[in-house]
């Protein structure tokens, strides 16, 4: 009975130790570019991001027509403002792309068809410190899921029964 009572002591200090990993790892967005249009033509790309709050570790998502479209990630603002296509540091083509956002910075992102980017089909993204206020929708979220353990009584019975 010892044994089992001290194996229990040692998950239920594991999982709340761990939990806050688990919930920065969870806290991450996914930012489907366009919103509900995804990446096309008709979209006001750079008016969709401006509504967004994109942070280090979220990802974007492109969804498009594969083959009619593509994402390329250019290099600098000379070549966004130019829509310059020849400079591009990446191109994806499967029509479900996930691009991570790794860094805080600027980033570029055109179509690569012809004519798409001179058409409009490119965005502008800044990418926040990983702590700056989110704009993700939605009345329970990953980020509000840590301070509601924080604070629940339940929680703090567990702690107390088995760390004592």
């Amino acid at each position: 009975m010892r044994l089992m009572e001290g194996k229990c002591r040692i998950f239920f200090v594991l999982f709340f130790l761990l939990l806050p990993l688990i919930a920065k790892q969870a806290s991450a967005t996914q930012h489907v570019v366009g919103g509900s249009q995804g990446w096309e033509e008709s979209v006001d790309l750079n008016s969709w991001a401006s509504g967004e709050t994109f942070k280090v570790g979220d990802q974007l998502v492109f969804k498009y027509s594969s083959g009619l479209h593509s994402v390329v990630e250019l290099g600098s603002e000379t070549a966004y403002k130019n829509c310059d296509l020849g400079t591009s540091l990446d191109t994806k083509t499967t029509g479900n792309d996930v691009v991570k956002l790794n860094k805080v910075g600027t980033r570029y992102f055109a179509c690569g068809t012809l004519g798409h980017c001179d058409q409009g089909m490119k965005m502008k993204i800044t990418t926040v410190a990983g702590n700056a206020p989110s704009t993700d929708s939605g009345a329970f979220t990953a980020h509000s899921f840590p301070r509601f353990l924080m604070f629940s009584p339940l929680l703090f019975t567990i702690l107390f029964y088995f760390l004592l």
